[in-house]
Protein backbone atom coordinates (compact mmCIF):
# COMPACT_ATOMS: atom_id res chain seq x y z
CA UNK A 1 0.00 0.00 0.00
CA UNK A 2 1.39 3.40 -1.03
CA UNK A 3 1.66 6.44 1.21
CA UNK A 4 -0.78 9.30 1.29
CA UNK A 5 -0.39 12.87 0.16
CA UNK A 6 2.23 14.80 2.16
CA UNK A 7 1.67 18.49 2.79
CA UNK A 8 4.01 20.84 4.62
CA UNK A 9 2.50 23.85 6.39
CA UNK A 10 4.34 26.86 7.81
CA UNK A 11 3.69 28.27 11.28
CA UNK A 12 0.33 30.04 11.38
CA UNK A 13 -0.83 28.54 8.07
CA UNK A 14 -4.28 27.03 7.70
CA UNK A 15 -5.66 24.13 5.70
CA UNK A 16 -9.33 23.48 5.10
CA UNK A 17 -10.20 19.77 5.27
CA UNK A 18 -13.70 18.42 4.61
CA UNK A 19 -15.26 21.69 5.77
CA UNK A 20 -13.08 22.01 8.87
CA UNK A 21 -10.22 24.46 9.44
CA UNK A 22 -6.89 23.39 10.86
CA UNK A 23 -4.29 25.98 11.88
CA UNK A 24 -0.76 24.97 12.83
CA UNK A 25 1.41 26.82 15.33
CA UNK A 26 4.74 25.65 13.90
CA UNK A 27 6.12 24.19 10.71
CA UNK A 28 4.60 20.77 10.30
CA UNK A 29 4.22 18.05 7.71
CA UNK A 30 0.99 16.11 7.55
CA UNK A 31 0.07 13.12 5.47
CA UNK A 32 -3.48 12.70 4.22
CA UNK A 33 -3.96 8.93 4.19
CA UNK A 34 -7.37 8.75 2.51
CA UNK A 35 -9.47 10.75 0.07
CA UNK A 36 -10.42 14.08 1.58
CA UNK A 37 -11.37 17.40 0.10
CA UNK A 38 -8.87 20.02 1.16
CA UNK A 39 -7.88 23.53 0.22
CA UNK A 40 -4.58 25.13 1.09
CA UNK A 41 -4.83 28.63 2.47
CA UNK A 42 -3.11 30.13 -0.59
CA UNK A 43 -5.92 28.75 -2.79
CA UNK A 44 -8.70 30.25 -0.69
CA UNK A 45 -10.16 33.40 -2.18
CA UNK A 46 -11.39 36.10 0.19
CA UNK A 47 -14.79 37.73 -0.47
CA UNK A 48 -13.16 41.08 -1.28
CA UNK A 49 -11.17 39.39 -4.08
CA UNK A 50 -14.30 38.37 -5.99
CA UNK A 51 -14.08 41.33 -8.35
CA UNK A 52 -14.80 39.57 -11.67
CA UNK A 53 -17.39 37.03 -12.88
CA UNK A 54 -14.88 34.14 -12.90
CA UNK A 55 -13.57 35.04 -9.46
CA UNK A 56 -17.17 35.05 -8.22
CA UNK A 57 -17.70 31.57 -9.71
CA UNK A 58 -14.47 30.38 -8.06
CA UNK A 59 -15.70 31.70 -4.71
CA UNK A 60 -19.07 29.94 -5.06
CA UNK A 61 -17.39 26.61 -5.79
CA UNK A 62 -14.95 27.22 -2.96
CA UNK A 63 -17.86 27.70 -0.56
CA UNK A 64 -19.29 24.34 -1.66
CA UNK A 65 -16.06 22.73 -0.50
CA UNK A 66 -15.42 24.76 2.65
CA UNK A 67 -18.89 24.81 4.17
CA UNK A 68 -20.96 21.68 3.55
CA UNK A 69 -24.05 23.41 4.99
CA UNK A 70 -23.90 25.88 2.05
CA UNK A 71 -23.24 23.24 -0.62
CA UNK A 72 -26.64 23.26 -2.32
CA UNK A 73 -27.10 27.04 -2.17
CA UNK A 74 -23.60 27.63 -3.53
CA UNK A 75 -24.15 25.00 -6.26
CA UNK A 76 -27.34 26.72 -7.39
CA UNK A 77 -25.56 30.08 -7.47
CA UNK A 78 -22.60 28.56 -9.34
CA UNK A 79 -24.89 27.08 -12.01
CA UNK A 80 -26.57 30.47 -12.49
CA UNK A 81 -23.13 32.07 -12.75
CA UNK A 82 -22.07 29.50 -15.37
CA UNK A 83 -25.17 30.26 -17.46
CA UNK A 84 -24.43 34.00 -17.30
CA UNK A 85 -20.77 33.50 -18.17
CA UNK A 86 -21.53 31.24 -21.13
CA UNK A 87 -24.00 33.83 -22.44
CA UNK A 88 -21.66 36.81 -22.07
CA UNK A 89 -18.03 35.68 -22.37
CA UNK A 90 -16.57 36.20 -25.83
CA UNK A 91 -13.26 34.40 -25.28
CA UNK A 92 -13.60 30.85 -26.59
CA UNK A 93 -11.01 29.36 -24.22
CA UNK A 94 -12.71 30.84 -21.19
CA UNK A 95 -16.17 29.78 -22.40
CA UNK A 96 -14.94 26.22 -23.01
CA UNK A 97 -13.30 26.12 -19.59
CA UNK A 98 -16.50 27.32 -17.93
CA UNK A 99 -18.46 24.61 -19.74
CA UNK A 100 -15.94 22.00 -18.55
CA UNK A 101 -16.27 23.31 -14.99
CA UNK A 102 -20.08 23.05 -15.32
CA UNK A 103 -19.77 19.41 -16.39
CA UNK A 104 -17.58 18.72 -13.36
CA UNK A 105 -20.13 20.38 -11.07
CA UNK A 106 -22.90 18.29 -12.65
CA UNK A 107 -20.81 15.19 -11.89
CA UNK A 108 -20.41 16.27 -8.23
CA UNK A 109 -16.70 16.95 -8.75
CA UNK A 110 -16.49 20.40 -7.19
CA UNK A 111 -12.79 20.20 -6.36
CA UNK A 112 -11.89 19.51 -10.00
CA UNK A 113 -14.27 22.32 -11.08
CA UNK A 114 -12.47 24.69 -8.71
CA UNK A 115 -9.11 23.73 -10.21
CA UNK A 116 -10.49 24.25 -13.73
CA UNK A 117 -11.79 27.73 -12.88
CA UNK A 118 -8.44 28.58 -11.23
CA UNK A 119 -6.70 27.90 -14.56
CA UNK A 120 -9.05 30.40 -16.25
CA UNK A 121 -8.32 33.31 -13.90
CA UNK A 122 -5.10 34.39 -15.68
CA UNK A 123 -6.94 34.36 -19.03
CA UNK A 124 -9.69 36.55 -17.61
CA UNK A 125 -7.10 38.94 -16.14
CA UNK A 126 -5.30 39.18 -19.49
CA UNK A 127 -8.59 39.84 -21.33
CA UNK A 128 -9.54 42.52 -18.81
CA UNK A 129 -6.17 44.20 -19.23
CA UNK A 130 -6.51 44.13 -23.04
CA UNK A 131 -9.99 45.67 -22.81
CA UNK A 132 -8.65 48.45 -20.59
CA UNK A 133 -5.78 49.14 -23.01
CA UNK A 134 -8.20 49.23 -25.95
CA UNK A 135 -10.38 51.76 -24.09
CA UNK A 136 -7.34 53.96 -23.50
CA UNK A 137 -6.39 53.86 -27.20
CA UNK A 138 -9.94 54.60 -28.39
Amino acid sequence: MGGGLKITLRAGERIFVNGGVLKVDRKVSIELMNDVIFLLEQHVMKPEETTTPLRQLYFMIQMMLMDPSLHMKALTMAKESVANLVATVRDGKIRQGVLEAAELLDSDRAFEALKKVRTLLPLEAANTKMQELNKEVA
